[in-house]
């Protein structure tokens, strides 16, 4: 009977052991994940409407009248659970600037932007990972104070990246995306400008392909806890794609900064920055009429670059 009693007690005690060591176990990865602020959803953005307006009246300096309004939206979206690792983002930006008595509305800024990743993790911080990214416009472009005919328009031109690599994330505001097969559609979605070959389609044709390289690199933060930078969000952004069949040398560039301020409950302060340069779009300088240019060159790959600072309101989120 003791015998018996003795391997109950045993047998009891070896079971709570185990159950507590399982416990505690359980209750030590628990304590991981919660620690963990990366786990689960992490979303934020940033919306932004910039006003401003000149009036003048007998003004001996001269001068015109004039009335802008430029809106801004960003937001993320990244999820993050075990080895997984999901990222999405919607950029969209619209400006217009009327000036002069009779003049026309003009087109300041304008673009649709949604980029998509998913990634397995593989190693610590290292995904197998593939993308999708495609950009466009809203609306009609034109040469101002031409408004007849076009230079840009919706779906032309489009722009649709398909990538599959690597993608280093040390953290949740920062990857580096890496892809030696990238496939990279250019959509001109316009008969006229098809037929003129603008953004680098054959002339007729509504689409060109590409297949090459590619490296995105981003970093995008909107939770500062510093006090200097708590109404802070800031999002910078490359990409760099170089076609393996023709001109790999000849890399394009896309190069976005967003930066915004918030002063007061009401007041906002947003800077955007745009750099560009693709080997196969021909940008115009100033026209003289008879299809040169001033410079006497005809138009050719230029670095583009666009620049918009506001004071508004804005809600980041």
């Amino acid at each position: 009977m003791k015998l018996k009693l003795f391997s109950l007690f045993l047998i009891s005690t070896l079971y709570v052991s185990v159950s507590f060591a399982q416990v505690t176990d359980v209750e030590k990865k628990l304590k991981v994940i919660n620690a963990d602020t990366v786990m689960g959803w992490k979303k934020g953005g940033l919306i932004a409407l910039n006003i401003s307006q000149t009036s003048l009246t007998n003004w001996a300096a001269g001068g015109q009248n004039s009335a802008a309004l430029n809106g801004i939206f960003s937001a993320f979206a990244n999820y993050r659970l075990g080895k997984s690792a999901w990222d999405n983002s919607l950029d969209i930006g619209y400006g217009i600037l009327k000036q002069g008595k009779n003049a026309s509305p003009m087109k300041t800024d304008d673009k649709f932007d949604f980029f998509s990743k998913y990634g397995r993790e593989a190693f610590k911080n290292l995904y197998y990972s593939a993308l999708l990214n495609f950009r466009t416009q809203m609306r009609p472009g034109y040469k101002y104070p031409d408004t007849e005919n076009k230079i840009s328009d919706i779906f032309a031109p489009a722009y649709l990246l398909i990538a599959a690599g690597m993608d280093y994330k040390p953290s949740a505001y920062f990857s580096a995306f890496i892809a030696p097969l990238t496939a990279k559609f250019t959509f001109v979605n316009d008969q006229t400008l098809s037929a003129a070959g603008a953004f680098g389609v054959k002339p007729g044709e509504n689409s060109r392909s590409e297949i090459g390289g590619y490296i995105r690199a981003i970093f995008t933060k909107n939770d500062f806890k510093d006090e200097f930078m708590k109404n802070v969000s800031f999002t910078s952004k490359i990409d760099l794609f170089s076609n393996y069949a023709k001109n790999p040398q000849n890399i394009d560039i896309t190069w976005e900064n967003l930066i915004g301020l918030k002063v007061n409950k009401y007041i906002s302060v947003s800077f955007n920055t745009v750099l560009i340069y693709d080997d196969d779009i021909k940008v115009p300088v100033d026209r003289n009429g008879n299809g040169l240019f001033e410079s006497g060159e005809a138009p050719g790959s230029r670095t583009q670059f666009k620049e918009i600072l506001g004071v508004g309101f804005s809600y980041k989120f």
